[in-house]
């Protein structure tokens, strides 16, 4: 279940571009499906034979249909101007979340069976570590960029070997249509995979291999070109930064977001004498490598890096004379369980801040992107302005393309003109709300919407295949557990890209570290005599409260083991001790079925609540998971009631 989820996730985002905002639609449907799985278990009929065929429908009509460009509006957290090809956003997100729930509900259901063959906690443990494989699997095929064709045949054969005997004709020709089509997919020319993206390379100039259009996730993210054509006929951003910087050596340049290497190269020819480059996409920058006309990065003055750029200022403690944001934009996020894009934590007044200290006393920071949004532009300047303490240098051309630019003394920056915002300046982005693309003004309304449709189709499922909601009722702890232990496991993701960077391979971790410690918390339900519920119950508010006291930002300056020691004991302790609460709770439970699918549909309302940190910041959210324990404690059923459930 854990591996399709997260390979859908994957896939899905990176041909329909809508998921690679909305990713957690597809985690959430996952969640439902779950759910349903587990509930359709207790009933006589079955969806295990369907799960495949509609599995291979998805894929299919995916690739028929894609959407190739993203959607704007002012309602969607992205600043681009491009228009989306392919069905809409109102009708690609509900049928997207409707067939993912019913695909994964087959294997769920054959879980939900076993829960019923197996005491409580045994069935659990083994779900967790048929998790803990999935997760694992998944992250050494990221490791090795494989393309979609590996996960597919996969799926496939685990499939073949879940559907009962009778129906596997189907499941046979559901995996032939599956394979065949990520096949096609996998071997096109010019498509390659990252753990982050789905990459396509195309020659602008037929024949000419010195121009090169790359493209990620259907969107087009860079073109990488000779330096001096960018420079003489390209966009005047790439030159602007050093007409902004005066009696200035360039000894040393940091390039955060270097991407195919075109910055690098023009950063060569300005007389940089060496530079490091440092970009989270390994293959990315391998096409650099590969096929950059000017072979910047086979430079012997070039330094490659590849990882988070906030990641990276906090692992060194070299000065430079400039330092550059070259297009660092993302497209995408983190992952399925949060609204963290890529470079969120690298927009952040305490990054700025970050970089204003790796900065010489007269070097120089500069940053420039599309932004298309004049208050994106004033945003962004107006930081840069707090942090350095004076006015920055801001070009604009042909109202999409900007450059902010502050020497560390101003008496190191000369400006074509004085700045002046367009209008009132949005307070800077922080590391607690790091979202950039956002002004906070109001909460986005077609989000509103998605989450009142998720929810309405979760209840409606629960209601149709568990019955009465006054059944359920001895389970409703159950319910707020599963809600406040996905938020709680969403900030965690947050919080350690802040602290360790938005890698994926940070992000596997967390979520298999995660795993880890909810199995170490059911081992030792199953092996020792725990604390009573009241007591793990206290325990877990005091470990809530000692992660709000203590605020990520407060880390930032331990080296890296002290860090990350803080880190996991704040991050895993009340996880740890939720998971006991939930342990000793579910072993008691006379129903694992419908207990355990209550429990999934709980972590359905936890994710919608994640959007929720637009308003309160992450911090905060440990309130409302510390709302939904306490809600899930006085909800707990008498002793008396528990043996009757």
């Amino acid at each position: 279940m854990l591996f399709l989820e997260l390979a859908l996730i994957r896939w899905l985002g990176s041909n329909i571009v809508h998921l690679s905002y909305f990713s957690n639609f597809v985690l959430l449907g996952s969640f439902l499906g779950i759910g349903v799985g587990f509930l359709v278990s207790r009933r006589s009929w079955s969806l295990i034979p369907l799960a495949p065929a509609l599995l291979a429908l998805l894929v299919l009509g995916v690739r028929l249909f894609p959407v190739s460009l993203d959607r704007t509006g002012s309602e969607v957290i992205y600043f681009t101007s491009l228009t989306a090809t392919g069905p809409p956003a109102w009708l690609v997100l509900p049928l997207v979340f409707a067939v993912v729930a019913l695909v994964i509900a087959g294997p769920a259901e054959i879980v939900g069976r076993c829960f019923a063959d197996l005491s409580p906690l045994t069935a659990y443990r083994w779900d967790l570590v048929g998790s803990l494989a999935g997760i694992s699997l998944f992250t050494v095929l990221s490791f090795m960029w494989a393309p979609p064709v590996v996960w597919g045949v996969i799926v496939a054969v685990a499939f073949l070997l879940l559907v009962p005997h009778l129906k596997r004709v189907l499941a046979i020709a559901a995996g032939v249509v599956l394979v065949g089509t990520l096949l096609v997919e996998s071997t096109a020319a010019g498509t390659s995979w990252s753990p982050y993206y789905k990459i396509t390379t195309r020659d602008v100039v037929p024949g000419n291999p010195d121009f090169v259009d790359i493209a990620v996730n259907g969107v087009p993210h860079q073109l990488m070109a000779p330096a001096q054509w960018k420079l003489d006929q390209g966009e005047q951003q790439y030159s602007t930064p050093y007409l902004r910087i005066k009696d200035n050596s360039l000894d040393e340049v940091l390039i955060v977001g270097a991407g195919s290497g075109s910055d690098v190269a023009i950063t060569l020819s300005k007389g940089a004498t060496h530079v490091d480059a440092v970009d989270i996409d390994p293959r990315i920058m391998q096409i650099g490598v590969e096929r950059n006309p000017d072979r910047a990065y086979q430079s012997p003055r070039v330094t490659r890096h590849v990882n988070d750029g906030r990641a990276f200022l906090q692992s060194t403690d070299k000065k430079y004379d400039l330092i550059l944001f070259a297009l660092p934009d993302s497209l995408t996020l983190v992952s399925g369980a949060s609204q963290i894009r890529l470079e969120s934590f690298l927009f952040t007044d305490r990054a700025i801040e970050e970089a204003r200290e790796h900065l010489e006393p007269d070097g120089s920071f500069a940053m420039y992107n599309y932004y298309r949004e004049t208050w994106l532009i004033d945003r962004l300047a107006g930081t840069a302005a707090s942090v350095f303490g004076h006015t920055p240098c801001v070009d604009t051309f042909a109202g999409a393309q900007a450059v902010v630019t502050v020497a560390r003394d101003p008496d190191h920056q000369q400006c074509e003109t004085a700045y002046q915002p367009s209008g009132q300046v949005v307070a800077p982005a922080t590391d607690d709300r790091p979202f950039l693309y956002f002004k906070g003004d109001r909460f986005p309304s077609m989000y509103l919407w998605a989450i009142a449709a998720m929810l309405f189709v979760s209840a409606l499922a629960l209601r149709l295949l568990g019955g009465s909601f006054r059944s359920m009722r001895p389970y409703a702890d159950l319910f707020f557990m599963g809600a406040a232990f996905l938020l709680l496991e969403t900030k965690n993701v947050a919080t350690f890209a802040l602290l360790f960077g938005t890698t994926w391979l940070v992000n596997a971790l967390v979520f298999a570290g995660v795993l880890v410690v909810v199995l170490a918390a059911v081992e030792t339900t199953r092996r020792v005599r725990t604390p009573s519920l009241p007591v793990v119950f206290a325990g877990i508010a005091g470990a809530l409260a000692l992660a709000y006291v203590i605020q990520p930002d407060w880390l930032l300056g331990l080296p890296f083991v002290p860090r990350l020691a803080v880190a996991v004991l704040l991050a895993f302790l009340p996880i740890y001790l939720a998971n006991i609460a939930f342990a000793k709770r579910f072993s008691e439970s006379g129903d694992s079925q419908a207990a355990f699918a209550v429990n999934i549909l709980g972590a359905i309302v936890g994710g919608c609540l994640e959007y929720s940190a637009l308003l309160t910041g992450y911090a905060n959210l440990l309130l409302i998971v510390g709302g939904l324990y306490l809600l899930a404690f006085v909800l707990k059923p008498k002793a008396s009631a528990l043996v009757n459930t």
